[in-house]
């Protein structure tokens, strides 16, 4: 599946974004997908994800209670609602998918074989 990560942006600590990952696949339902993250000079990090048939998403320790995974299966769109935003929070975001993770893989990166291209998220302060 290709994805397309949109969304990102510039907002002042304490803002809100959100991110969007369009499919191309009309499948994408069958699909787990997540957001990782990459702050310059670190390495990726895994943020969230939603497994295709479960009704709750799993969060980074650093994002939980801030941030929110969900998925529009009719438009084949992941989102990333990102809430109290802080400038730890920079990074490029990237969105991945695959059909085939299980529960212990969800926060795994290579557990998923499809990657956007990634939006940058930068949080001022």
């Amino acid at each position: 599946v290709q994805l397309q990560a949109s969304g990102g942006g510039l907002v002042q600590a304490g803002g809100s974004l959100r991110l969007s990952c369009a499919a191309s696949e009309s499948t994408f339902s069958r699909y787990t997908v997540a957001w990782f993250r990459q702050a310059p000079g670190m390495d990726r990090k895994f943020v969230a994800a939603f497994k295709r048939n479960n009704s709750n998403g799993l969060y980074s320790d650093s994002v939980k209670g801030r941030f929110t995974i969900s998925r529009d299966n009719a438009r084949k769109t992941v989102y990333l609602q990102m809430n109290s935003l802080r400038p730890e929070d920079t990074a490029v975001y990237y969105c991945a998918a695959d059909p085939s993770v299980i529960s212990s893989n969800l926060a795994s990166q290579t557990a998923y074989a499809s990657w956007g291209q990634g939006t940058q998220v930068t949080v001022s302060s």
